[in-house]
């Protein structure tokens, strides 16, 4: 992987965590659930778009899956451990995956 392919990878990585996180402080500062979605959904493609170009269709399959898994697994999680404590596990794990997966 070139120098350039690493940091649009971890450039990837940070905007889907980014995502995650945008769009529930969105969610959260409008008090609209859809715009939240609506954020989360845009980042959401243009991650994927980046995944696609730069590590096959598979691969970025597997990463959309695994964005919106975090998303659906954010929710039972915070009502353990609280709402941003949730978010921001996620976050992380959805960008340490990336990181990982992307070529």
């Amino acid at each position: 992987m070139s120098t350039h392919d690493a940091r649009r990878s971890i450039a990837t990585s940070a905007l889907a965590a980014g995502g995650l996180l945008g769009g529930f402080a969105v969610a959260r500062q409008s008090h609209n659930r859809q715009l939240g979605g609506a954020v989360l959904a845009a980042v959401g493609v243009a991650c994927t778009t980046q995944w696609h170009k730069s590590s096959g269709s598979a691969r970025a399959g597997v990463l959309l899956g695994t964005y919106l898994l975090a998303f659906g697994a954010s929710h039972p999680l915070a009502k353990k451990i609280g709402a941003w404590p949730a978010v921001g596990t996620v976050a992380a794990a959805t960008a340490a995956t990336s990181v990982v997966l992307s070529k």
